[in-house]
């Protein structure tokens, strides 16, 4: 899919040496998901671990039915992780779920039209209207290392979640970990550091939330006394080489600052990169995760 590039707030201030704020990041993501709404579930329902479950099971995993009745998916975009955990559980646990992006709201309230699923339109950073120690469960795919500032959204998290609640995130893996990831996040950012030639050494959100060390030591000066653990995993997605190359690149975010030629551009190298690793018709693409787990200490 050739999609026009995104201009905004975040990529002016990079464009001129300058460092977005976090008002400069919700406008480059509200502009990228308000045009591209439901980009994240194409590649992430695809690809899977060696068990054959992808992120979005991952998280549903974590619920408990006997002893969890209230679920919050914080940042739940299109509404994938919510449709799966309303088909998978009975009736007496109840789900919701926050954004900020009307576009993928619209998405998840048609994908969930015929449940009792609950939507609100929020900042992870703004849930006043979500009682104190409420909430048994809350997850929250690939969307906490976007949240700016961070400190406040793990704050609301401990103030919302009842005792012996879970909080549970999908955030970025170690890149390294992952065979041929590397390669494949490098041609995408080369491309778009022939526009914004920092492009990568400012980072979108707090960095921290990448670093499986810097992530540790920030959830735990909030969560004192809670077992937290952050477990990795790789996810893998075998395609023809012209599938790869479009559902990788949808997948980064850098990909949306490109112009449609830069676009393609991109799209043709990475299909050579995975032409050339091809076996018995298909390539493979390996993503790389870490699944955050809070919880209180018994």
């Amino acid at each position: 899919m050739q999609r026009s590039n995104i201009v905004s707030a975040w990529t002016r201030q990079v464009e001129n040496g300058q460092k977005p704020d976090s008002s400069d990041l919700q406008d480059h993501l509200t502009a990228i998901h308000q045009e591209n709404a439901g980009f994240t579930e194409a590649l992430a329902s695809k690809c899977r671990d060696s068990n054959g479950k992808n992120s979005y099971e991952l998280l549903a995993d974590v619920i408990d039915q006997d002893h969890h009745s209230k679920v919050l998916d914080l940042a739940c975009g299109s509404g994938v992780l919510l449709d799966l955990c309303n088909k998978r559980f009975d009736s007496k646990v109840s789900f919701a779920g926050i954004d900020i992006s009307n576009a993928e709201l619209k998405l998840a309230s048609e994908r969930l039209i015929k449940t009792d699923i609950v939507l609100h339109q929020s900042m992870a950073q703004g849930l006043d209207f979500i009682a104190d120690m409420s909430v048994d469960v809350i997850l929250c795919h690939w969307a906490l290392t976007l949240m700016d500032p961070i400190i406040p959204v793990l704050k609301t998290v401990k103030r919302i979640l009842k005792h012996k609640g879970i909080f549970a995130a999908i955030v970025d893996g170690d890149g390294e970990s992952a065979p041929g990831y590397r390669e494949i996040h490098n041609i995408i950012y080369t491309h778009a550091q022939r526009k914004y030639s920092n492009y990568g050494t400012i980072e979108l959100g707090d960095a921290r939330v990448r670093k499986t060390d810097k992530l540790l030591e920030l959830a735990g000066n909030i969560f004192v006394d809670f077992d937290i653990k952050i477990s990795p995993f790789n996810l893998s997605f075998s395609a023809t080489p012209e599938i790869l190359a479009r559902e990788t690149a949808g997948f980064f975010y850098a990909s949306f600052v490109l112009s449609a030629e830069e676009h393609c551009l991109m799209l043709r190298e990475l299909e050579n990169h995975f032409f050339d690793r091809m076996e018995n018709g298909e390539s493979c693409f390996t993503l790389p995760v870490n699944l955050l787990m809070i919880k209180e200490a018994r």
